[in-house]
């Protein structure tokens, strides 16, 4: 995408999330990598009268996978402190579970994480109307004290909802301390930390993050007061049996955030090799009437559980109930007030 092009959807991101003259932005990169975002966010942000900073990070050491809460703000106390004293940060390196992101978010700083590619930016534009629709959904998620998910393979598993915030994302910021990631449009929030019982089915079509792959044969995993006692199956149970124990960490086995997507311009299809266009995965998390778990840190909802060891899990056919209200059945949501047309 040419830099004018970025620039107009960035215009269109900054004024969705009410940037407005004289406010202070910081985009945040770290080495060589989405420079091109700094300069786009940067061109648009001038535009709107904001007074724009890049603050550039050095390259991380390689660490051969992905840890979720490490980033190279720990060892800059002093950028952090900068960070504090904006009014949006811009973060292109991904700074979700990390103490630094919940400092900045405790400081006032609304913060928006943009890593995905400039096409799928684009395509996944916010939207007033999947805010709407998104806003109302945490509604009826915050209101519920039991979720319970089910599907055609065997899935049945309820989640207990007396302790964790519901947090809804919709692609854009406009509040104080508020983070979203950008593309999204999904809900979720958190089980008790013994309240998860029952048996998760991942189904062939299923996608495993952060392998970016789909499923092939089905992963059968056994929960118990929110921990995960048992995980079967083929070859990719064996995989994420692998990932998780490279971790060395038994906290990898408890059960993180649940909820469902939300954006009807997310397609499940886009993994399939040559057409993802790289990125965390974040359609696939978005993709409309998906039912995603999480394994890991819940310390993004104030849990104690702070581990590195992280797993979404957006699977397709799901029905999901809120105190035996059927929100999603089959993979569709069928609350008439949270539906959007389907591209």
């Amino acid at each position: 995408m040419d830099h004018a092009s970025f620039a107009e959807i960035c215009l269109h991101q900054l004024k969705m999330s009410g940037v407005h003259e004289g406010e202070k932005l910081v985009v945040l990169t770290q080495g060589s990598e989405r420079l091109d975002y700094a300069d786009a966010f940067m061109a648009a942000g001038q535009r709107l009268g904001a007074n724009m900073y890049h603050m550039r990070l050095p390259a991380p050491s390689p660490t051969g996978g992905w840890n979720v809460g490490a980033t190279g703000l720990a060892s800059m106390p002093d950028a952090v402190e900068a960070l504090k004293n904006c009014d949006m940060l811009i973060d292109c390196i991904f700074l979700l579970f990390s103490p630094e992101q919940m400092a900045i978010q405790a400081a006032g700083t609304r913060i928006l994480t943009a890593v995905e590619p400039p096409e799928l930016l684009a395509r996944m534009l916010p939207s007033k109307e999947l805010r709407e629709k998104v806003e109302l959904a945490a509604a009826l998620l915050a209101k519920a004290k039991v979720m319970r998910i089910t599907s055609p393979h065997g899935t049945d598993v309820t989640y207990q909802l007396n302790t964790y915030a519901t947090v809804a994302e919709y692609a854009c910021t406009d509040e104080p301390g508020r983070w979203d990631h950008w593309p999204s449009g999904f809900v979720f929030t958190g089980g008790d930390d013994d309240g998860v019982d029952g048996t998760i089915v991942v189904a062939p079509g299923d996608i495993l993050l952060p392998q970016n792959m789909y499923v092939r044969e089905p992963i059968t995993y056994t929960i118990e007061k929110g921990w995960i006692t048992d995980i079967r199956g083929g070859l990719d149970a064996e995989l994420v049996k692998s990932y998780m124990d490279s971790f060395n960490d038994p906290r990898g086995l408890g059960m993180s955030h649940v909820g469902w997507g939300m954006n009807p311009n997310a397609k499940w299809h886009r993994m399939v090799p040559g057409e993802f266009p790289g990125g965390m995965g974040m359609e696939p998390r978005s993709f409309y009437g998906n039912v995603m778990f999480s394994t890991g840190p819940n310390s993004e909802l104030g849990g104690p559980n702070d581990t590195a060891c992280h797993l979404d899990i957006p699977m397709r056919n799901c029905s999901l109930f809120l105190d035996d209200q059927p929100i999603v059945i089959d993979g569709d949501i069928v609350v008439k007030e949270l539906q959007m047309r389907r591209h």
